[in-house]
């Protein structure tokens, strides 16, 4: 058990930025490096963002003797191969989703932290907010019934640049490891892994997907839908429709999170969320106490839980027909 945890971020863009505001108000936490191919672009991210060193190199950055754990928000196709380098430096491991682009590289991620005993987890951000643990208490209950079917998606609409990795094929451009993965995340976690899916897609001029629908059906006839893409603006939500009522999640465009149960003959209750530096927070928290408690995994998003998503997102991508050349 440490006092300080000396954190280090691997990819100096939008998302790293965001989850260093949680790192700043999670107690243990201490702002410690960051690591890019551009040294320029690491300075300038430390300097901006409170961290104490920066380097021009991921191998230099990862066998940093003081470096206790990494958060690695590169883009998708390189979350394999960066996980695997801090993995073998001995670094404990928080990677941003998605994990990987198939669930051939997850198993090897969890097989190579497994085996070496060190802690590895996917920055999922939905099970560690409070809109999710609400939920949660609500389903539990029992108030709402059995659920019968789920309605879930996430669109916006970014500008349209075959260099993003939101549209580059190389770098697992796509709306469904972007944002079509939250969804998912809301079928798998209040219904379980579907028994059939089937998908179709839209194409962007460089190959990736702009825009998926899927259904994904269960044996007992249950019963989902997952929307997500880079055509519309319908923001983040779920609607889960059951025997006695319905409940809503969402992020609103506020960035607060919001739970709207629907109970029949009870009438309507919303609650509402707000986490400061939107909960990112709470994932670094939970991967602290995991250390502390010398675990290599968390019970909160456990790498089984990892391993069954990309399972599905790869179900997904192949029913629609959305390949990454050589990655496949």
């Amino acid at each position: 058990m440490k006092e300080k945890y000396n954190w280090g971020i691997l990819g100096a863009g939008k998302m790293s930025a965001k989850f260093s505001k949680g790192l700043k108000i999670a107690g243990k936490a201490n702002c410690y490096s960051v690591g890019s191919r551009d040294s320029g672009r690491a300075g300038v991210f430390a300097r901006e963002n409170g961290f104490q060193k920066a380097y021009g190199s991921y191998e230099e950055f990862a066998s940093d003797p003081d470096l206790d754990i990494i958060y690695i928000a590169t883009p998708h196709a390189s979350h394999f191969e960066n996980t695997l380098l801090a993995l073998m430096n001995g670094k404990s491991v928080v990677c941003e989703k998605a994990f990987s682009l198939n669930a051939r590289e997850v198993r090897e991620m969890i097989r190579v932290a497994t085996e070496n005993k060190i802690f590895l987890m996917e920055a999922l951000w939905p099970p560690f907010q409070p809109f999710y643990k609400k939920a949660r208490e609500v389903l539990n209950s029992g108030i709402l019934g059995e659920i019968i079917h789920t309605d879930a998606w996430f669109s916006f609409q970014p500008p349209y640049d075959p260099d993003d990795r939101k549209f580059n094929i190389a770098l697992g451009g796509g709306s469904l490891l972007d944002i079509g993965i939250y969804p998912v995340i809301d079928v798998l976690t209040f219904m379980g892994v579907p028994d059939d899916i089937t998908a179709c897609a839209s194409f962007s001029p460089t190959g990736s997907e702009k825009t998926i629908n899927a259904i994904l059906s269960f044996n007992d006839g249950r019963m989902a839908s997952i929307y997500s893409s880079f055509e519309t603006s319908t923001g983040i939500g779920c609607q889960l429709q059951c025997k006695n009522g319905n409940m809503v999640i969402a992020r609103g465009r506020d960035m607060n999170q919001h739970v709207i149960l629907d109970v029949h003959g009870r009438g309507k209750e919303e609650f509402i969320f707000s986490p400061d530096a939107m909960g990112y927070n709470l994932e670094a928290e939970e991967a602290m106490n995991c250390l502390d408690g010398g675990r290599v995994q968390s019970d909160i998003v456990p790498l089984s839980f990892s391993l069954r998503l990309m399972e599905t997102l790869d179900r997904i991508r192949h029913s629609a027909g959305i390949e990454f050349p050589g990655r496949d």
